[in-house]
C-alpha cells in the first residue's frame, strides 16, 4: 500500500539504525531507532511513497518547525513532542518521507488499559490535563496551529528520569502486542504502578499529521470521531475551540475510563446521528441558530430542536452521568462536571480556552 518496507537493522539516511517497529497507521509507520551519530533511541515515522502523503509531510514539517522556534520563546513548547530532523530516501515504493522524534514512551491509551474499569487516578489526570492544556494553550496562542486530534493515541508518556524512561521504552511494541502492559517494577507485567511512579510520569502531545493552521483549514473532516467537536460533525466552520472540545472527552475518558461519546450505526441512522444524539442527551437542546445556521441542517433536523431520525432520546445530564453510571460522590462529580461543561460550550466562540480551562478550581484543586 506503499509503506516502506523497512526491517529491523536497516540504516536509513546512513544514520538511524532500525531497532523495533513501534506502529503502523493508515499514512505511515513508525520505528524506533538508535541514532548512529549522537548514540540515542529517536523514532522514525515514514510515510508512504505516495505523491499526496510528500505534500501532507511538508506541511507536518512546517508546523512542527513553527513549533521549534517558538519553543525558544515559551517553555510551555516543551509539552509537544519535538521534532529533531527530516529527510528523504527511497525505496523499493518510491520516495519517503521521513520525520526523526525524540523518542517518549507509549501513549495514554496503553496506560489507560490498564486502569479501565474505573478510571485513572484523579491526582494523575490533573497532572497530565494541565500539560495538555499547556501544549494546546501554547499551539493555540504562540503558533497559531489547531491540533484536530486530541485523544490518548496522540498523548504519549516520558519521563525526565533515564532509568525510568528505560521502564516505558521496553514496552514500545505496540504494533506487535494490543494488550500492551506497563512493565512492573521487578520486570513482570504488571496492571497498576505505583501512585508515586504514576506521578512521576509525563505526558506530550504527539502528531501532527492532521494539524492545520487558524488561518488555513486542510480540511472539513476533521478529528476521530468520539471526539469531534458538534461544529465538525455539522459542516461548520471550525478553530481552536474544536481542540478544547476534545480535551473534555478525553478528560471525561481518563476520569472515568468510559468513553464520554461513543456513537454507533443503526438500521435506520448513521453514526453521526447517533453522535449528535448522544451530545444532546448529555448537554441539552442545540439552539436552532447553531442547528440550523448549516445550509445543509436538514441532514440531522427536521425542526429547530428535532432529529430527523431518531426521537426517543433519553436526557441524562452530565452530574447524573458521573452520579449514577460512574457512582461519583457529589463532592467529586459537580466540580468535575463544572470543569468540564465550558469546554464542551456549543457554541465555539463561548467555549472555554485553554487559559481559562487551566485556571479552573477543579484543575489546581
Amino acid at each position: 500500500g506503499g509503506h516502506h518496507p523497512a526491517r529491523e537493522g536497516e540504516v536509513f539516511n546512513t544514520r538511524y539504525q532500525a531497532l523495533c517497529k513501534l506502529g503502523c497507521g493508515a499514512f505511515a509507520t513508525v520505528w524506533l531507532c538508535q541514532d548512529m551519530r549522537r548514540k540515542k533511541h529517536v523514532a522514525v515515522k515514514v510515510l508512504k511513497s505516495r505523491e499526496g502523503f510528500a505534500e501532507a509531510a511538508q506541511d507536518e514539517v512546517a508546523l512542527l518547525r513553527c513549533v521549534t522556534s517558538m519553543k525558544k520563546e515559551d517553555q510551555a513548547g516543551e509539552n509537544i513532542v519535538c521534532l529533531l530532523d527530516d529527510f528523504r530516501m527511497i525505496g523499493e515504493n518510491g520516495f519517503h518521507m521521513c520525520l526523526v522524534f525524540e523518542a517518549l514512551g507509549p501513549s495514554l491509551r496503553c496506560l489507560m488499559g490498564n486502569y479501565a474499569a474505573q478510571g485513572l487516578p484523579l491526582p494523575f489526570v490533573k497532572k497530565s490535563l494541565r500539560q495538555v492544556l499547556e501544549g494546546l494553550q501554547f499551539l493555540h496562542k504562540r503558533c497559531r496551529i489547531i491540533h484536530t486530534d486530541i485523544k490518548p493515541e496522540n498523548i504519549l508518556l516520558y519521563r525526565r528520569d533515564k532509568n525510568l524512561q528505560r521502564l516505558l521504552l521496553d514496552t514500545l511494541d505496540c504494533g506487535q502486542r494490543t494488550d500492551l502492559r506497563l512493565k512492573g517494577p521487578r520486570g513482570d507485567l504488571g496492571t497498576r504502578l505505583e501512585e508515586s511512579d504514576l506521578m512521576s510520569i509525563e505526558v506530550k502531545i504527539a502528531d501532527l499529521g492532521s494539524a492545520c493552521w487558524t488561518y488555513k483549514p486542510f480540511s472539513k473532516e476533521i478529528q476521530t470521531q468520539p471526539y469531534r467537536a458538534l461544529e465538525v460533525l455539522l459542516g461548520l466552520d471550525y478553530g481552536t475551540p474544536v481542540d478544547i472540545w476534545s480535551m473534555g472527552c478525553l478528560a471525561f475518558e481518563m476520569a472515568t475510563g468510559e468513553r464520554l461519546f461513543d456513537p454507533q450505526a443503526g438500521k435506520y441512522f448513521s453514526r453521526d446521528d447517533d453522535h449528535v444524539a448522544c451530545i444532546i442527551e448529555l448537554l441539552g437542546r442545540i439552539p436552532p441558530q447553531i442547528a440550523f445556521s448549516w445550509k445543509k441542517s436538514t441532514k440531522f433536523f427536521s425542526r429547530p430542536g428535532a432529529l430527523l431520525r431518531l426521537s426517543r432520546l433519553r436526557p441524562r445530564g452530565l452530574h447524573s452521568a458521573l452520579a449514577d453510571r460512574h457512582r461519583w460522590p457529589p463532592h467529586d462529580a459537580a466540580p468535575f462536571a463544572a470543569f468540564l461543561l465550558p469546554a464542551l460550550h456549543y457554541a465555539p466562540e463561548r467555549r472555554a480556552t485553554a487559559a481559562q480551562c487551566l485556571r479552573h478550581a477543579w484543575l489546581s484543586a
